[in-house]
């Protein structure tokens, strides 16, 4: 096969297996010698980081609950040391100093209460009242707490059950004893001071704590019961188990263990005084990269790889973008409009092929857009030629009718009405052969016709016009309103008794016009509604202008664009109500050239 043939060959070959031979070949040599390199740093390090960085989040937590716990311990001693022990009892009460102190803790405190030996309620803050049927001295916390009087006790999480007609009765507490001594007159007793502290106030300092590759944390009593877990009410429920048992065992440091089929890293924080012990679990598979080092240690190799990467493409690209960059150019300047623009044919064989349909393309939109502008252009004269032509001469004659049997009943007021109506109506109608009028106008053009249909529909009906006078200088579309009422009197009440009514409103809605015809007539039904609008052909009416509610809605929408036009909304016997949805626009004289 000799060279003129390969470049044949060639320049028919896909772009698109062109690059991706090209890509995939440098892509997977890079890809495999960064994953080599990658796999070999990283799976010595990113255990150990990982452990590192969970255990130093497990100390700050620890020494934030711990510092949390402390000030919750200050407090007691504030209460014992410097209410209650300088206190009689017998002769002054230690509700106002204690709320004091409730007061500037209550964030994180419930309740405080003093109880006497025999289970008595002394003081509680806020108020409160024992529980009728709890019998306190029989309660373990209370006996433990006279027994070790030493000691700070502090139970697991429970519901608040001590107290009564309290709003807090039913929150989530840990509880505070101590024993102290109470001082009545000359002698002195032992007693309990007994605080609830809030079991969120605590959560709080546990549950947005995020540790690495699925880690956690959660905290056990010293006995082993769980005082905090982030799946507490699965665990709780039996949907979700922990390793509490071996935990309770674990004294401070790190562990390996494996439980339910997962290895995982454990480490050990006790909390101070309390006896709790704080956990961190960390699964061992699947480990991520959290540490900052190792992040951009990969975002070197990568960077590294990459630049090879993109040196070794240059080169091989650039045959390839050249002829779509050239392509591109003549692309923008027929978009810019410039539909003249020769095309670039170069480059690959489906590049010529693009180039080649692309001017093709350019030239047959530019003789499309000319025909659409040509056509356009004729369409919109023979709708507004139409239109005119539809004004039905049934109108005209019934109306002269009018006219003369009037003068011949000596009506001339009435037939003088009538026939200054009738000129102002024709005035209107012709308009110079403009198609936009204002407001003001329309609704002079209509209440013409409605004035001629009164008189000659006599005690049939009546009609009241309301239009906001920001409204009348506004742009709106000539002969819109005359066919909309003309349907809702012959088909809503010419056949009716009486008692006959057409509202016309207009009103300004933020950048929309509304003119509103309703009556309250027959109505019509769903089906009758769809008919006037849909693509059937319309039939005119023997007795009005022949300009039916479609043609209206179609002129609507070829002014002013697909958004706007008719809304009908009927029900028999309902009447019928027809809204017009304009846009707000200023009259503005002349707005169209006059037809010839």
């Amino acid at each position: 096969m000799g060279k003129r043939t390969w470049a044949e060959a060639l320049k028919k070959v896909s772009i698109r297996y062109t690059i991706f031979l090209y890509f995939t070949v440098s892509a997977l040599v890079a890809m495999l010698l960064g994953g080599v390199a990658l796999y070999v740093q990283m799976s010595r390090q990113v255990s150990t980081v990982v452990q590192e960085e969970n255990e130093a989040v497990l100390s700050q937590v620890n020494r934030s609950v711990d510092s949390y716990l402390r000030t919750i311990m200050k407090l007691s001693d504030s209460l014992y040391y410097g209410v209650i022990k300088n206190a009689d009892m017998r002769e002054e009460s230690l509700n106002d100093q204690i709320t004091l102190l409730y007061d500037n803790n209550k964030d994180s405190i419930a309740n405080i209460a003093l109880l006497s030996k025999d289970g008595e309620l002394l003081e509680a803050v806020p108020a409160a009242r024992l529980k009728t049927d709890l019998d306190v001295t029989k309660e373990e916390w209370f006996g433990n707490t006279l027994e070790r009087t030493d000691n700070l006790h502090f139970t697991t999480p429970h519901v608040q059950y001590i107290f009564d007609g309290s709003e807090q009765q039913y929150r989530w507490v840990i509880t505070l004893t101590r024993a102290v001594e109470i001082t009545h007159g000359t002698s002195t007793e032992q007693g309990v001071l007994l605080i609830d502290i809030r079991y969120n106030s605590l959560q709080q300092i546990l549950e947005d704590i995020s540790l690495g590759n699925q880690g956690y944390l959660y905290m056990i009593s010293s006995d082993g019961e769980l005082i905090y877990h982030p799946k507490m009410q699965l665990i709780e429920t039996g949907q979700m188990q922990e390793n509490i048992t071996a935990a309770a065992e674990y004294r401070d440091g790190s562990y390996k263990e494996e439980y339910r089929g997962e290895n995982r890293n454990v480490s050990v924080k006790s909390v101070g005084y309390t006896g709790w012990k704080l956990l961190s679990v960390t699964p061992e598979k699947g480990l991520s990269l959290s540490n900052l080092k190792m992040r951009l240690f990969v975002v070197f190799v990568a960077a590294a790889f990459l630049f090879v990467l993109v040196l070794i493409n240059a080169l091989i690209s650039s045959r390839i973008t050249n002829p779509i960059k050239e392509l591109e150019k003549s692309v923008n300047a027929i978009e810019a409009g410039e539909l003249d623009t020769e095309v670039y044919t170069g480059g690959s064989y489906e590049l010529q092929h693009l180039g080649r349909s692309i001017g093709d393309m350019a030239k047959r939109i530019k003789k499309l857009m000319q025909d659409i502008v040509a056509e356009h252009e004729s369409k919109r004269k023979s709708e507004f030629d139409t239109l005119q032509s539809q004004i039905n001469p049934h109108f005209l004659y019934n109306t002269l009718d009018i006219i003369v049997w009037m003068i011949e009943n000596e009506q001339k007021q009435e037939a003088v009405k009538v026939v200054t109506a009738l000129a102002r109506f024709f005035r209107i109608s012709l308009s110079k052969g403009k198609s936009i009028i204002t407001v003001h106008d329309e609704l002079e053009h209509v209440r013409n016709y409605l004035t001629i249909q009164q008189m000659r529909f006599k005690n049939k009906f009546v009609y009241e016009i309301r239009a906001e006078e920001d409204t009348m200088g506004l742009a709106c579309l000539k002969l819109m309103l005359q066919p909309l009422v003309e349907n809702a009197i012959y088909h809503g009440m010419e056949f009716m008794d009486g008692d006959g009514l057409i509202e016309i409103q207009v009103k300004k809605e933020g950048k929309d016009l509304w003119i509103e015809v309703r009556d309250n007539g027959f109505g019509m039904t769903k089906e009758q509604v769809e008919n006037l609008l849909s693509e059937k052909p319309h039939v005119s009416s023997r007795r009005g202008s022949g300009i039916g509610v479609k043609n209206v809605n179609e002129r609507i929408r070829l002014y002013f664009g697909e958004d706007y036009g008719l809304i009908i909304e009927s029900e028999p016997d309902e009447g019928c109500l027809i809204r017009c949805h304009l846009p707000v626009k200023e009259y503005v004289e002349p707005m169209e050239s006059t037809q010839t």
